[in-house]
Formats: structure tokens, sequence, C-alpha cells
């Protein structure tokens, strides 16, 4: 027999087959008790939709799975979306919250400083090859910046001008590698006031050094200040705090450290002063 000819067969018998267990089922009386015949029928009618169904339920739950999983992809896109914007806006606010912070703490420094002009600017930039010998402000000549000015955060003094243009000017660290920025400091100690020399920055270990003290009486914690006997830093200026007194390698001379009163690696917006009295 040819296999179309099978085929047909087949179809015919499932066809009959189908329609026998549909009249069967519909002439069986459930009020009456099912002979042999009629109990095979509706057991195999049973199984035969059993066989059916199940693949069409598996298939349905595969769906409804599908679509679930699509459902909580879709809600955690949206989630993530909206955390990243969350930790976005979180930042801008710590960046605008620490940014009213030093205009705070400028202002209060400001109303303090009645002997000094004063002009207030922001850093706009800072090269990383030079991160602690200079930066640039966004205030210049225009402003009434001029060269020898002082420059402090609110923390304390952290340079001096020494370029300016029209609308910019450049700043020169305390902590810059160059030998020649030598400034005369004084030491408060008990109130009494012992005068040096800062001649330098160490990176690494984070301390100004001073020179030419040889007082024994310098404790740790001293306060650190400008002394206003040149022309380029007003006195009482705060620079930091001693950290400690050691020998130079001759063990002749006192090096005082000094733990500088403000932060280099993080400076956004400083004061320039003129004093008065020069005016």
């Amino acid at each position: 027999m040819k296999k179309k000819s099978k085929v047909k067969v087949i179809i015919l018998v499932v066809v009959v087959f189908a329609i026998l267990l549909g009249i069967t089922s519909y002439t069986i009386d459930d009020d009456r008790d099912l002979n042999f015949f009629e109990k095979a029928i509706k057991d195999t009618t049973a199984f035969i939709s059993k066989i059916f169904y199940t693949p069409i339920k598996f298939i349905k739950d595969e769906i409804d799975i599908h679509n679930e999983k699509k459902d909580l992809y879709e809600k955690y896109t949206a989630l993530k979306e909206k955390e990243s914007k969350t930790d976005l806006y979180y930042a801008q606010i710590k960046e605008l919250q620490k940014e009213i912070a030093d205009l705070k703490s400028t202002l209060d420094l400001n109303s303090t400083l009645s002997e000094y002009t004063y002009i207030n600017a922001t850093v706009v930039s800072r090269n990383i090859g030079y991160w602690y010998n200079n930066l640039t402000i966004d205030k210049g000549e225009k402003n009434g910046v001029k060269l020898g000015d002082a420059v402090i955060t609110k923390n304390g003094l952290i340079g001096k001008i020494t370029s300016v243009s029209n609308f910019s000017s450049t700043v020169k660290l305390l902590t810059t590698d160059e030998i020649s920025n030598k400034i005369s400091v004084k030491i408060n100690s008990d109130d009494n006031y012992f005068y040096g020399l800062l001649t330098g920055y160490d990176k690494d270990l984070n301390v100004y050094k001073i020179e030419g003290i040889n007082i024994d009486d310098i404790k740790e914690g001293d306060l650190v200040t400008t002394t206003g006997l040149t022309d380029y830093f007003p006195s009482g200026i705060l620079i930091g705090y001693v950290s400690r007194v050691v020998k130079d390698e001759y063990d002749l001379n006192s090096i005082v450290e000094v733990t500088p009163s403000s932060d280099f690696k993080n400076i956004s917006i400083v004061t320039i002063l003129n004093r008065k009295a020069l005016e």
C-alpha cells in the first residue's frame, strides 16, 4: 500500500473514532451504571483528551512564564534607570551641598577680614602634572587681582598670585617644589612668637618644613601663621599646626614640621586678599 493511502486510512479511522466517541459520550446517561463498552469509551475519551490537552497546557504555561519574565525584566530595567538617575541626583546634591558649605565658610571668613579687601574666586584649571605647584582661578586684573596677592581658603593660606590676565590668574601654591618659594612665618607657643622661614613641602609626609628656629619650647599643635613682614602675605593668616620638631642632618639646627591647615587635594573656592595698609 502506498504511503498516501496509509495516511488516508489513518485519518479516516481517527475521524470515525472521534465521531463514535462524540456520539457515545452524548448518549451516555450519567444517572445510570455504565456497561463495559461505555466505560471503555469514556476512559479512552478522557485519556485522549489528556494527551491532546497536556502539550497545549505546557505551551500555555511556557507562554505565561515568558510573559511574566518579560514583564519582570521591563520593571527591572525601569528600576535600574531610576536607580541611575537617583545616583546622579545624589551626586549633584552632594556637590551642591559641598559648594554651599564652602561658600558659607568663605562668607564667615570674609566677615572677620576687616583689615583686608577680598575677592572670591573659583578654581577653573589645575594641571595634574603640577598638581601641588599652581592652579588657575576665574578672577583677574579686571576684577582687581594684583601680582603678589595672598590666596586663602576657608582653612588658611594656600599661596599667592604669580600671573594675572584680564579675567584669570595663576596661584603659586605653598606646596610648590620651587626652592625659591620661602615665606616668613611665626609659631605661637604659649603666647610666645618664634620666627622662621617656611622653606619647603614634603609630599610624602604632607608637611611644611620651617628652618631658622633654635627653640626647644615649640610643641605639637602650636599654630603657625604669616608674619606680615613681607608685601606678599598679611599678618596672622593661618598656615598649619606643628606636628613635630627634628634636628637637621648635622644635629645643629631644628627643623619644624607643620601639617597644613588646608587640604591641597581638594580646592574649589578661594579668596584673594589685599592689605588695606598698602593701598
